[in-house]
């Protein structure tokens, strides 16, 4: 006890817990994207976190995604998460490459890959001086998590069309 006293005496006072700072963003010209692209997601109401990888990673619906910000002449913004595949799919890597490069094609501004049993999808766009990074990240959001749904989806059986349409021809 007498100890602590003079611990305290001498530094001004009992320590703070270091684990209960809070985790600052960095300044806005280190990372000036990465700054804006936090903001946005705290405007949204989700809780960015910036990862290891110093990726700001966030969860909507469930879904742990990321958002890795380049900076330069054009800042590039890319959304993106990676997902289990499930027992579902096929196990043969040629059906599902191929069905990756299907959607690649098909989708605007999204695109799909595999990583191991996981599929990777990521959304990516140049953000100019005038754009609205708000909504750019949003529709990234919406098209990646689309595009999981769609990909995993094309894989579950459909069933067959029980009722047909009566024939129209011939009527009046």
């Amino acid at each position: 006890m007498r100890m602590a006293h003079r611990l305290e005496a001498r530094y001004g006072g009992a320590m703070s817990d270091p684990t209960a700072l809070p985790n600052f963003p960095p300044p806005p010209d280190e990372h000036p994207l990465r700054g804006r692209v936090l903001d946005v997601i705290q405007d949204l109401g989700l809780a960015p976190a910036i990862d290891d990888d110093g990726d700001v990673a966030f969860t909507v619906d469930g879904q742990s995604m990321f958002a890795r910000c380049q900076d330069g002449d054009l800042p590039i913004m890319r959304v993106f998460g990676q997902w289990l595949i499930g027992d579902h799919v096929p196990d043969d890597l040629m059906v599902r490459l191929q069905r990756c490069n299907d959607f690649t094609l098909q989708l605007i501004s999204a695109k799909t890959g595999l990583s191991g049993d996981n599929l990777v999808v990521t959304s990516e766009h140049v953000i100019t001086p005038g754009a609205d990074l708000s909504v750019l990240f949003q529709v990234s959001v919406n098209v990646v998590l689309q595009a999981v749904a769609l990909w995993n989806g094309s894989f579950l059986e459909q069933a067959p069309n029980q009722e047909q349409a009566p024939n129209q021809e011939g009527e009046s």
